[in-house]
C-alpha cells in the first residue's frame, strides 16, 4: 500500500518548520554575539519523525485476500480445463524435402573441405619437422 500523500506533505511540513525554527535560534545567537552581548545559551529544538508503525492486517482482510487469490486460481484452471473447441486450420506448409543427390552432393563438398583443412594442418607440422 502507497502511504497517504497527505500525511507525507505534513511531516515534511512540521520537519521544514522545525528547522526555520533551529536557524532563526541561531540567527538570534550570531546577531547577539555580533551585538556585544553575551549569548544566552538556548535549547536545542528537534522534532523527532514519527515512529514506524508496524502495519498489521486484520484476520478478515487476510481472508479477503485468500478468497480473491483462490478465486483468480480457480478461473485460470477452468480456462486450462476446457480448452476452446478445435478450429479446422490451413495445413501447414510442408519445408521442401532434400533429393539424396542432394545431400549426397552436400556430404561429398563437406568432407573435401575437411580434407583441404586437414592436408593444411599436416603441411603446417611437417614443414617444421623437415627443418631440423
Amino acid at each position: 500500500m502507497k502511504s497517504d500523500p497527505l500525511k507525507q506533505y505534513l511531516v515534511i511540513r512540521q520537519n521544514l518548520i522545525a528547522e526555520k525554527a533551529q536557524l532563526e535560534a541561531r540567527l538570534r545567537r550570531i546577531e547577539t554575539v555580533l551585538a556585544g552581548q553575551a549569548p544566552a545559551p538556548e535549547p536545542e529544538l528537534r522534532v523527532q519523525a514519527a515512529p514506524k508503525r508496524k502495519r498489521k492486517i486484520t484476520a478478515a482482510g487476510r481472508a479477503a485476500i485468500a478468497a480473491a487469490q483462490k478465486a483468480r486460481w480457480a478461473k485460470l484452471k477452468a480456462k486450462k480445463a476446457a480448452p476452446a473447441p478445435a478450429k479446422k486450420s490451413a495445413p501447414a506448409k510442408l519445408r521442401p524435402k532434400l533429393s539424396a543427390a542432394g545431400r549426397a552432393a552436400i556430404v561429398a563438398a563437406q568432407k573435401a573441405r575437411w580434407a583441404k583443412i586437414k592436408a593444411a594442418k599436416q603441411a603446417a607440422t611437417a614443414a617444421p619437422a623437415a627443418g631440423k
